[in-house]
């Protein structure tokens, strides 16, 4: 007869998440996972996997929880140019904020730890990356119909710059003690917008 789990998957994939968010991939050891999440090597094998795989099902996770407020945010009703540069500024205030210092950003951590040698990790970020420059895209787009950007403005390499600033906003605001960096480089890109 089958021996019935004695621990709850999806609670576990979520402490799983936030271990690796807070320590990294290299830095978190099978050890550490058992002693996290309060189950034995072989449940989290029989369950989860290895190391890799759970730690891809936790990005999955990560990506699949995103920012709710991005959609609402960006495809609302009114003016588009606004809300682009309410989200800007919002994820820089995020980045430098002492409770979101530490951690950074799941999917922008995995990029600088294993995008370069880790193809697996890496598209789930690409995902990630194309989802966020989707939504910032087609808010520029609706932003030059309405007559708030330029008709000679390029709303997809729009989208692609704020894209890249972004993520350079949670690294520098991950590493720096001086969040007035962050905060004036925001105040700068959106100037590119007028």
């Amino acid at each position: 007869m089958a021996r019935t789990k004695e621990f709850d998957p999806d609670a576990a994939l979520q402490s799983a998440l936030e271990l690796f968010w807070r320590r990294g991939y290299e830095a978190t050891s099978m050890a550490d996972l058992v002693d996290h999440l309060g189950i034995g090597r072989a449940s989290i094998y029989a369950t989860f996997g290895n190391k890799h795989e759970l730690y891809l099902k936790a990005l999955d996770r990560y990506s699949e929880h995103r920012d709710p407020r991005l959609l609402t945010e960006l495809s609302g009703p009114g003016a588009a140019l606004p809300a682009v540069r309410g989200v800007v500024r919002r994820f820089a205030a995020e980045s430098t904020a002492s409770g979101s210092r530490a951690a950074g950003c799941f999917l922008t951590n995995t990029a600088a730890e294993l995008g370069p040698h880790d193809s697996a990790a890496a598209r789930r970020v690409e995902r990630g990356w194309e989802h966020l420059e989707t939504l910032l895209h087609s808010a520029l787009v609706r932003a030059q119909a309405q007559g708030e950007l330029a008709p000679g403005r390029d709303p997809r390499g729009l989208a692609r710059m704020l894209l890249v600033f972004l993520q350079g906003v949670r690294v520098v605001g991950k590493a720096s003690d001086e969040p007035r960096r962050v905060r004036d480089a925001t105040e700068q890109i959106l100037t590119i917008l007028d």
